[in-house]
């Protein structure tokens, strides 16, 4: 089989059983373990940041809470450039070489992560380059959209997204395993003592316990040299989606050029918005998040030149549909719900239930002390992206039987409810000198609401199928995975904020009337009986 395939009609039956189905699977069961890995390496700080406190690294659980917000904005700008790279430089050539660039943050992550002494920029240096593995994801799903007919788009992406978000799940299960084993001998550097009780999936890991906590980067190393491999001798090129891809080291020179160019806008606005000594502190993130995205698309379309500068005009032209605007509001409540908790959820375990909190009587200040019966975080905070990553095919599956917007509409009532509960059950946590009893409430109920987002995450996808033609549909999947990304910067920011504030349910409040505005728009546009789209 050619790697640059120049006939593909998957809509033409015949075709699809004769030649596209099996070159389309192949496809994407390369690109499942790539994005897997791609998600794991942007994720890992979510658990690095808990082990570092456990460490007893010298920052403050602002500043740890700043590295998984670091990472969450790299990951979702660069998903904006990734977006459009299929069109621009060939599936094959793009996921080759994002996967192999997984192997940069790895290694870095597992050197600075050896000296507890560097200043607080190194560490979020790392977070920042670790978002290359967010924005995989963007151009992995408009690949994959690219292989198959629109009756199976919602179960093959479905299947692409849910399979490869159990990186989430398996960097929260490798990280805390590979970080009690000197399985690298003298290069793996040397080992630090846990000062407090840490955990994993199988139980209690003792303070004293020696710790590497740098196999946190190094782990995922040994795993990417040949699974880039697989990408370059597996995968293909499809010519009718990427006419102008050019040749290998073209495609790898656009793919470096956008890439190095977006990564200006994530570090301007972090400067503008992170607080000294790292930045200035002169922005919210309500102005940071527009602004990053508007400066990282007038670089991508500005930095463009020869045939690239007319694929990214032609690439643009999504934006003047309506129905690009709607999805995006939509798949940030599924996908960006998803990424946000996972980053936010172990650090908030530790800080709500590894205390116990005490009104003082006489200043009127919570009180808040080490909780001899402390939850750990790495013991539990893997359950609810695994679910939420398990449910997503089947989301996908139901979506093509009955249609998108209807399942996405049940779900988001169902995120509404958990999202206000969530909250009530987080106050009474944080006001608890038994915070430990309220757990198992807590817990369920973020499991209730990844689930949900998992079954919306293909929901969205079915209905981005629908809507949009072969051409547009990939860019607008790429595009509104891109926005929802920076769920991952905004729910451990505004958690994180809350709970220092004292008030951790009015995150998850503010997140359910997000949820109720979006309920709305589906039914607006895609349910009601005058709307454009009838979807079903």
């Amino acid at each position: 089989m050619p790697t640059n395939i120049k006939e593909w009609n998957v809509e033409d039956e015949k075709f699809w059983e004769s030649t596209g189905k099996r070159i389309a699977y192949r496809n994407l069961w390369i690109s499942v373990p790539a994005l897997l890995w791609g998600f794991a390496v942007w994720g890992m700080w979510g658990i690095i940041t808990v082990q570092m406190l456990n460490l007893g690294f010298p920052f403050t659980q602002a500043e740890l809470f700043t590295l998984t917000a670091i990472a969450g904005i790299s990951g979702a700008t660069m998903r904006i450039p990734s977006s459009f790279f299929i069109r621009i430089a060939g599936g094959r050539n793009v996921i080759f070489l994002t996967t192999a660039m997984l192997l940069a943050p790895a290694l870095g992550t597992g050197i600075v992560l050896q000296h507890p002494d560097w200043p607080l920029w190194s560490f979020q240096l790392m977070a920042l380059w670790s978002g290359v593995g967010g924005g995989n994801f963007a151009s992995s799903m408009s690949n994959i959209s690219t292989f198959f007919p629109k009756r199976l788009q919602g179960t093959a992406l479905g299947l692409n997204a849910g399979l490869g978000n159990f990186g989430v799940t398996t960097m929260q299960i490798v990280i805390p395993l590979v970080m009690t084993v000197g399985v690298l001998g003298s290069f793996g550097g040397e080992s630090m003592t846990l000062l407090k009780d840490s955990g994993w999936i199988l139980g209690k890991i003792a303070a004293g316990t020696p710790t590497w906590i740098q196999n946190a980067g190094f782990a995922w190393v040994f795993s990417l040299v040949p699974l880039a491999a697989l990408c370059w001798f597996g995968m293909n090129n499809l010519k009718p989606i990427s006419p102008d891809a050019g040749n290998p080291i073209i495609a790898f020179a656009k793919v470096t050029w956008l890439y190095t160019l977006v990564f200006i806008p994530s570090i301007l606005v972090l400067y503008l918005y992170l607080p000294a000594p790292t930045g200035l502190g002169l922005l919210n993130m309500w102005v940071a998040i527009p602004l990053d995205i508007i400066l990282a698309l007038l670089v991508m379309k500005l930095a463009a030149f020869g045939p690239m500068k007319e694929n990214v005009a032609k690439q643009f032209a999504i934006f003047k549909n309506k129905h690009t605007w709607s999805l995006t509001a939509l798949y940030v409540v599924t996908f960006g719900s998803f990424i946000g908790f996972s980053m936010a959820l172990p650090l908030s375990i530790t800080v709500i239930f590894g205390d116990r909190h005490v009104l003082d009587a006489a200043t009127g200040l919570w009180m808040h002390t080490k909780n001899p019966n402390a939850i750990s975080a790495l013991t539990y905070a893997w359950i609810g992206p695994f679910v939420g990553a398990a449910v997503r095919p089947v989301g996908g599956w139901i979506s093509d039987k009955v249609g998108g917007s209807i399942v996405t509409q049940v779900i988001s009532l169902v995120m509404v409810v958990a999202s206000v509960y969530a909250g009530w059950i987080m106050m009474q946590a944080y006001q608890s000198a038994t915070p430990e009893i309220f757990f198992t409430q807590f817990i369920v109920t973020f499991v209730v609401l990844f689930a949900a987002t998992g079954i919306g995450n293909g929901s969205t996808f079915r209905t981005v199928g629908v809507i949009f033609d072969r051409v547009q549909a990939g860019p607008v999947l790429g595009w509104t995975s891109a926005v929802a990304a920076y769920g991952a910067f905004i729910a451990p920011v505004v958690i994180g904020q809350q709970i220092k504030a004292g008030t951790p349910q009015f995150a998850m409040y503010g997140f359910a009337t997000f949820y109720a505005v979006c309920l709305f728009l589906n039914w607006w546009f895609y349910l009601r009986a005058g709307s454009e789209i009838k979807n079903p």
